[in-house]
């Protein structure tokens, strides 16, 4: 009997020569590259027969994709589609591309240490002014990362590289996970990064443990997805714990950090600083007080950006292909219970 045919549609806008990767895996997968924005941009005739969908926000109807059993999507983070009625179809397979964003994210995070700890803000308005500060010393003293606690709210694929790129600084890591009985990663980890087996912390702690993790902390990594669970997860009574010279990094989702109570936390100086790459509404008003703070540092969602994403999606996502031709379970899928 002759292999069935599946058809495979993608609908970001990738190079020819990464499709063409695609195409390679096997002569029964028939890739359908065409970029769209909106699912009336796809040919009904093509909807009807696809059996595996990569996208990013194209999301149809099921009834227009009767032979859906596999849908892929472009990023780590999809909490903007759990509404979505593909993502309730028992039939079909939904996966992220977690593990994909990891390395420049988790560089963005360690640039962000270094950026609070050394001052690099204060130091920078100090050249604009042309000033060379008298008291330079008490100024610009920094907090080392060699020899500080730094705790990661999330140990998934982001919170693991972090952990093993401050290997070499002799920081003491703390981080927290859903499930700490089995520290091992399960999802996609290209090789030689994350940490796989958990080998990199030194205290694992549950999700309900948070407060007694971050009062140890110099700084605080926040990389959760945004759920109903982890949404204003650092809140009022979490800011209230760290120590008035820690700083607090978000690459998670605007959501998890409850933005009135930093807001307040800051003012009030309980907090040396802040960097924040995501926000609850975004872009980021320009009436937001954030914007002016000067231990705060704003960068417009760009934690993820990379030259190589498109390479690394297509290697995960060939990956998962590979594994779909042979029934093998699939790396990265979506829990609608857990909401990543």
């Amino acid at each position: 009997m002759t292999p069935t045919q599946i058809e495979v549609l993608v609908t970001i806008p990738f190079d020819e020569p990464l499709i063409d990767q695609l195409k390679e895996i096997s002569p029964r997968v028939k890739v359908i590259a065409q970029p769209a924005r909106r699912v009336e941009e796809i040919p009904n005739e093509v909807w009807n027969h696809i059996e595996v969908l990569y996208t990013d926000r194209v999301l149809p109807d099921p009834a227009l994709v009767p032979a859906l059993r596999w849908l892929q999507f472009h990023f780590a983070g999809i909490d903007f589609a759990v509404e979505s009625p593909l993502l309730n179809n028992r039939n079909i397979v939904v996966t992220t591309l977690s593990g994909a964003a990891a390395p420049q994210m988790a560089e963005y995070a360690v640039m962000m240490m270094l950026t609070l700890g050394h001052r690099m803000v204060d130091l920078f308005n100090s050249q604009n002014r042309a000033e060379w500060p008298h008291d330079r010393w008490e100024r610009f003293g920094p907090l080392e990362l060699r020899g500080s606690t730094v705790g990661i709210v999330g140990y998934g694929s982001i919170g693991r590289e972090i952990a093993r790129l401050l290997q070499p600084f002799g920081t003491t890591i703390l981080a927290t996970k859903r499930d700490v009985r089995h520290p091992q990663d399960a999802g996609y980890t290209p090789e030689g990064l994350g940490d796989p087996e958990g080998d990199y912390f030194t205290r694992l702690y549950p999700i309900q443990a948070l407060k007694s993790m971050i009062k140890e902390c110099d700084f605080v990594v926040v990389c959760v997805p945004l759920t109903v669970e982890t949404r204003n997860l650092i809140s009022e009574a979490e800011l209230a714990v760290m120590k008035p010279t820690a700083h607090l990094i978000n690459i998670g989702r605007g959501g998890v950090v409850d933005q009135a109570a930093l807001f307040t936390a800051l003012q009030e100086r309980h907090l040396a600083g802040v960097a924040m790459d995501v926000f609850a509404e975004e872009p980021l008003p320009p009436g937001s007080p954030f914007w002016r703070m000067p231990n705060v540092v704003v960068t417009p969602h760009i934690g993820g950006i990379s030259a190589v994403y498109q390479n690394r999606a297509i290697n995960m996502f060939a990956e998962n292909l590979r594994r779909y031709l042979e029934g093998v379970t699939l790396l990265n899928r979506f829990d609608i219970m857990k909401g990543y």
